[in-house]
C-alpha cells in the first residue's frame, strides 16, 4: 500500500500543471490569427540598410539573456506571468495614469491576478489576463490593487482572434504599443519543440520613432538607434547544435521568426513566462549568443496595412475535403454451369508510386526488383502476369459455360465444341457464341465493378 501511495503521488505531481504557469490552450483561444505578423517567418527577408548601425548602438557584445525562468528573484517569480479567467469573470474598474491612450474598463481581472515581480515588486508590474469565451487579452502596465479594482499606468485590450492594431501613436502595456503575451516564451511551446512566433526583446536606448507593426515610440532620437518594432534575426551561420534542448528551441525561433524590439530596458533581454519546469542552467547558455550574431531585417515586404497586423504572404489553410466512403467490393459469385474450384488469390500490385522493374533472369541471379523489394526470389509485378492470365481465361471459360446453359434452356444447343451458326465475331462484331440474327442478351454484371455512389457517377474524390 505504501508503494501504491508513492506511485499515486508521483503520478499526480507529473500530471498537475506547475503553479503559476497556466496553459493558453485551456482558454480555447489562439494567440492571434495565423496571418498575424507575430507568426511571420523572417528567414528570407532582406537585411535592413541600417542593420549595422542599429546593432552597434545596441552593443554587439551584449549576450542574449532569458529574463524568465524557474524559482524566484528578489521574492518574486522570474518573468512576466499571465492568468486565464472564465467568461463569467467579474469585471472591476481600472484607473489609468495615461487614460488618453488606454482602453477604458472595467476589466475582468481577479483580485489575486499575478503581478510581474510579485505583489510588492517595483519595476514594470505587468498584469496579463486572458478571458476564455470572449478570447480577449487584457494587459496592464504598472498595475496596483485599488480598493475593489485596480489602478495602472496604461492598459490595452486585444482581440486574440483579430489583427487590429492600436491607433497610431498609442502606447499599450508595452512601450511599442504592441501586445506583450504575443512575444513571451512559454514553457509548453518549448516542451513541444517549436515556437511559432517572434520573441519580445528590450534595448537600452531606442529611436524616437517606430516601425510597423509598432504604434508608439519611447526613444531619445538618433537615427542610429533601433526604433520600436524593429525585427532582428539570428544569422543563418550561427551554429545552435551544441546548445541544450530548451535553449536550442528558443534560438531556432530567433532564426525563423526573430526578435521584436518592444520596450526599453537592458539590451538583449528576451521576455518569457515564469514556470517551475524551466532549466535555468540551460537558459543561461543563451548568453553564448551575442547581438553580433543578429541582423536587422526589413519587414516592409510583409506590410499590407498600417492599421492591421496581418502580413502579406501568410499561408492559407487548404479547404477541407468532404469525407468519402468507399464501398466494399462484393464477393465473386459462382457462375451457372461452373463447378467449384479454387481461384488464385488476388494479386498484390505495387503502389502507384513504386517503380516497376522487370523480373530478373534466374540464370543471372536476383535482379533490381529483388534488391528493391527485399524478395529473395526476385518476384515482382511481371511475375504475376501468368496468374492474371489464368484468372482471365477462367472468366472466359465461365462465360462460355453460362452461354451453353442459356442455349440449353432455350432448346438451341449448339454442336459440341463449336459456336452457334454464323459465329464470325471477328468480322461481324458479335460476341463469341452469339447468333448474328439473335439480339444479344444483356451481359452479366461484373462482380469486380464497384457500383457508383448516388450523385457521383463517374467521379473521383473531389
Amino acid at each position: 500500500m505504501r508503494v501504491l501511495a508513492v506511485v499515486a503521488a508521483v503520478s499526480l505531481a507529473v500530471a498537475a500543471p506547475a503553479a503559476g504557469a497556466p496553459s493558453l490552450a485551456s482558454s480555447g483561444c489562439p494567440l492571434f490569427p495565423a496571418d498575424n505578423v507575430w507568426h511571420a517567418e523572417v528567414s528570407r527577408l532582406p537585411v535592413h540598410p541600417r542593420s549595422g548601425a542599429y546593432l552597434a548602438s545596441m552593443g554587439t557584445g551584449a549576450g542574449i539573456h532569458a529574463d524568465f525562468g524557474s524559482g524566484t528573484w528578489e521574492g518574486g517569480p522570474i518573468g512576466i506571468p499571465y492568468t486565464v479567467v472564465p467568461a463569467g469573470q467579474t469585471r472591476v474598474p481600472v484607473r489609468f495614469a495615461y487614460a488618453g491612450e488606454s482602453d477604458p474598463g472595467p476589466y475582468p481581472i481577479p483580485p489575486d491576478a499575478p503581478v510581474e515581480g510579485g505583489s510588492d515588486a517595483a519595476g514594470d508590474r505587468h498584469v496579463l489576463v486572458v478571458q476564455a469565451g470572449s478570447c480577449r487579452l487584457y494587459e496592464l502596465f504598472d498595475a496596483h490593487r485599488d480598493g475593489g479594482g485596480w489602478r495602472a499606468g496604461s492598459g490595452a485590450v486585444w482581440d486574440l482572434r483579430a489583427n487590429r492594431l492600436r491607433p497610431a501613436g498609442w502606447t499599450s502595456a508595452d512601450a511599442a504599443g504592441l501586445p506583450i503575451l504575443a512575444g513571451l516564451v512559454r514553457y509548453e511551446e518549448v516542451a513541444r519543440g517549436r515556437i511559432d512566433h517572434a520573441i519580445r526583446v528590450t534595448v537600452d536606448r531606442s529611436q524616437a520613432s517606430y516601425l510597423w507593426p509598432a504604434r508608439h515610440q519611447a526613444g531619445q532620437g538618433g537615427a542610429s538607434l533601433p526604433p520600436m518594432g524593429l525585427r532582428l534575426r539570428l544569422k543563418a551561420g550561427v551554429d545552435i547544435g551544441g546548445f541544450p534542448g530548451q535553449a536550442r528551441v528558443i534560438l531556432q525561433a530567433m532564426r525563423t521568426y526573430g526578435l521584436v524590439v518592444a520596450d526599453n530596458g537592458s539590451s538583449g533581454f528576451i521576455g518569457g513566462v515564469p514556470d517551475e519546469r524551466w532549466d535555468n542552467d540551460a537558459l543561461h547558455q543563451l548568453g553564448r549568443v551575442t547581438l553580433a550574431d543578429f541582423e536587422a531585417v526589413d519587414t516592409t515586404p510583409l506590410r499590407i496595412s498600417g492599421a492591421s497586423a496581418a502580413f502579406r504572404g501568410a499561408p492559407r489553410a487548404a479547404p477541407a475535403r468532404p469525407a468519402t466512403t468507399r464501398r466494399a467490393r462484393p464477393a465473386p459469385a459462382l457462375l451457372p454451369g461452373v463447378g467449384r474450384r479454387s481461384f488464385m488469390p488476388e494479386p498484390r500490385f505495387p503502389p502507384a508510386s513504386a517503380e516497376v522493374t522487370p523480373a530478373a533472369d534466374p540464370a543471372l541471379g536476383p535482379g533490381p526488383a529483388a534488391a528493391r523489394t527485399g524478395d529473395p526470389n526476385g518476384s515482382g509485378f511481371p511475375a504475376l502476369l501468368p496468374g492474371i492470365l489464368a484468372v482471365v481465361l477462367g472468366l472466359v471459360a465461365a462465360a462460355l459455360a453460362l452461354r451453353q446453359v442459356t442455349l440449353r434452356t432455350r432448346g438451341r444447343r449448339p454442336p459440341a465444341g463449336r459456336h452457334a451458326t454464323g459465329g464470325r465475331h471477328a468480322r461481324t462484331g458479335t460476341a463469341p457464341g452469339q447468333d448474328q440474327t439473335t439480339p444479344a442478351a444483356p451481359a452479366p454484371p461484373d462482380p469486380r465493378q464497384v457500383p457508383p455512389e448516388p450523385g457521383r457517377a463517374g467521379s473521383r474524390r473531389p
